[in-house]
């Protein structure tokens, strides 16, 4: 197992779910669906930075639409962090 730093993402366009296409970090860029298959089987950790705070990204599922989605564990800050990384070049 892996922890990789995410500190981009490829958003999927000007869609209302908002939902992010690819994150990416250091020497990495892969899918959304990449990055939930390997947080659900446990290969791999995915972290953000967020004001000098370092969260785990986990993996939660919609209540209505059952379409998994990520996000961040709870760190007291109100705004999405994924949302507010900037865009991978």
């Amino acid at each position: 197992m892996a922890d990789y730093q995410v500190t981009c993402i490829r958003r999927d366009g000007a869609d209302i779910d908002r939902r992010i296409d690819r994150l990416g970090g250091p020497g990495w860029n892969d899918t959304i669906d990449n990055v939930i298959a390997f947080l659900q089987s446990g290969a791999h950790r995915f972290w953000t930075s967020v004001n000098g705070v370092s969260v785990w990204i986990v993996v939660r599922q919609h209540p209505t639409s059952r379409r998994y989605y990520l996000a961040t564990e709870n760190d007291g800050y109100p705004p999405n962090n994924l949302l507010s990384l900037p865009e991978c070049g």
